[in-house]
């Protein structure tokens, strides 16, 4: 990876990061409770007697959360624990109606795993780099204040009281902003694979702490401070440029930096200070009374892994070695999971119509894909997700070039109706008259008029001028509206200018 350094006036200093990633997990209910889990509910519309705290309820644990996490525990490779337990972490706010929370700090459901990463997914001679991962532990997570409902008061939405959340800890094995961007990214996809969070930032489900210390190259660790709740990729950037560059000019005045909780201002691009960061201690943890220890049973845990799909690393590696395609093209397709699940849907259809192995078909229908779909799609503002061509009508299309029906220039034209109407690809051939010309003695009585209102070009070609053949197949295509049968075309130039 490439070294980051922040030059000051009196040397150079490198940053250390450390990530607390916090992704709320795919269920339907809360941790605790059976209350639903739905986004953008109206306020407290989702609230059970447990997240309201009321006397005499107790929790009872989710099994499906308790699944998702050791999913995303095996996803990378990380010890499980089959026994684990939960601990209450004390303190006051106005969205936390027990006045606790109860996560898990001295015995967490995942022990230490690992995620590789890459600066560049597309480029197989990108090098890469393991960032450890401590552990992940479950935990509820807090209500929310809503500041911007009254001049003078603050409301409170418990909605998100009790929703579960895998707390995913890094080492403090990351060395640049670059390298913090790339590890949410990679850690994005996986949740997103496993199913265990959809991975929107945007909507809250996928947060992160962020803990920047700075020191001399090869020195001790220096004092970190944290920036809480930065949602998104971009962000988690930005707040590690500033805060490495303000604690560097901190320094380098003679001050010393305070261990503390700080908050980024995406407006500013700037972190400002929140409260002085509490130890372990402040807390007060102590083993929830009123919960048992996890235990977890072999069965259980094989029932996990036999889940797991085919991650991105893998099906990657497939796509390049089994299907044989490019590195690019297998970085863009399993860079989401929608999109890979697209494409081998894709694939699917496409074998099946040409009644051929998917390994002989791969390549057309990635570069189709990655090239003349993703482009198409990105001139119109939408995605795979909002196409109105399915995987079923992308084959039926590649179908028809693959058998001549159409060429490759009128393929293009016949996507741009299919997106603009929704009509499949078969249809709009016959209604629009696209039908690749393939009649030779047609298609000869063109390049006969081409050459002959040529016959300049025809000398210098002869001459030696071999780049104007190019310009003979294109007034030929031209000339017979596109649909003329390029392998036939370029046979008759051939024959006639040989």
């Amino acid at each position: 990876m490439s070294t980051y350094r922040i030059q000051g006036a009196t040397g150079e200093w490198e940053v250390v990061i450390g990530l607390e990633v916090h992704a709320q997990v795919t269920s339907q209910s809360k941790l605790f409770s059976g209350a639903a889990t739905a986004f953008g509910a109206e306020p407290n519309a989702q609230v059970s007697l447990v997240d309201a705290a009321m006397p005499g309820v107790l929790p009872v644990p989710n099994r499906e959360c308790i699944r998702q996490a050791v999913r995303t525990g095996m996803a990378i490779g990380a010890q499980i624990n089959k026994w684990s337990r939960f601990d209450r972490k004390n303190y006051f706010y106005a969205d936390l109606p027990q006045g606790y929370q109860i996560s898990q700090l001295y015995h967490p459901l995942v022990g230490e795993g690992s995620i590789e990463i890459s600066l560049d997914e597309k480029d197989p001679d990108a090098e890469t780099k393991t960032i450890g991962v401590e552990r992940i532990h479950v935990e509820q997570d807090a209500g929310k204040l809503m500041h911007d409902q009254h001049p003078t008061m603050s409301y409170v939405d418990l909605n998100r009281s009790g929703v579960a959340l895998m707390e995913i800890v890094s080492r403090p094995d990351m060395r640049s902003p670059a390298e913090a961007g790339a590890y949410v990214r990679k850690l994005r996809t996986l949740l997103r694979y496993v199913g265990s969070c959809d991975g929107n930032m945007e909507e809250g489900s996928m947060r992160a702490d962020v803990n920047v210390s700075v020191r001399r190259p090869g020195e001790e660790f220096g004092t970190r401070t944290e920036t809480k709740n930065v949602n998104s990729v971009r962000f988690v950037m930005q707040a590690i440029e500033h805060e490495a560059e303000r604690q560097v000019d901190v320094l380098e005045n003679g001050g010393k930096i305070v261990q503390e909780t700080r908050l980024f201002d995406p407006d500013t691009g700037t972190t400002r200070s929140m409260r002085s960061k509490e130890d372990a201690h402040d807390y007060r943890y102590f083993p929830d009374p009123d919960l048992l220890p996890l235990e977890l049973e072999d069965a259980f845990l094989e029932d996990c892994r036999a889940s797991l799909p085919e991650l991105p690393d893998a099906k990657r590696h497939r796509y390049e070695n089994a299907l044989g395609l490019s590195a690019y093209n297998a970085g863009v397709l399993t860079a989401e999971v929608e999109t890979a699940n697209w494409f081998e849907a894709l694939l699917a259809e496409t074998a099946a119509k040409a009644g051929k192995p998917e390994a002989d078909v791969a390549k057309q229908a990635s570069n189709w894909l990655t090239s003349e779909l993703f482009g198409a799609l990105n001139k119109l503002g939408k995605d795979l997700s909002t196409s109105p061509v399915s995987p079923a009508g992308g084959a039926e299309l590649l179908a028809l070039m693959a058998k001549g029906t159409i060429s490759g220039s009128i393929a293009k034209q016949v996507l741009e109706m299919m997106l603009e109407t929704g009509d499949g690809a078969e249809a709009i051939v016959e209604r629009e008259g696209l039908k690749q010309e393939s009649d030779t003695g047609a298609i000869e009585a063109k390049v006969d008029e081409v050459l002959a209102a040529n016959a300049d070009k025809v000398e210098q070609y002869k001459a030696g001028k071999q780049a104007l053949f190019g310009f003979f197949v294109g007034q030929t295509m031209k000339a017979m509206q596109g649909k003329a049968n390029p392998q036939v075309v370029n046979e008759l130039l051939k024959k006639k200018l040989g």
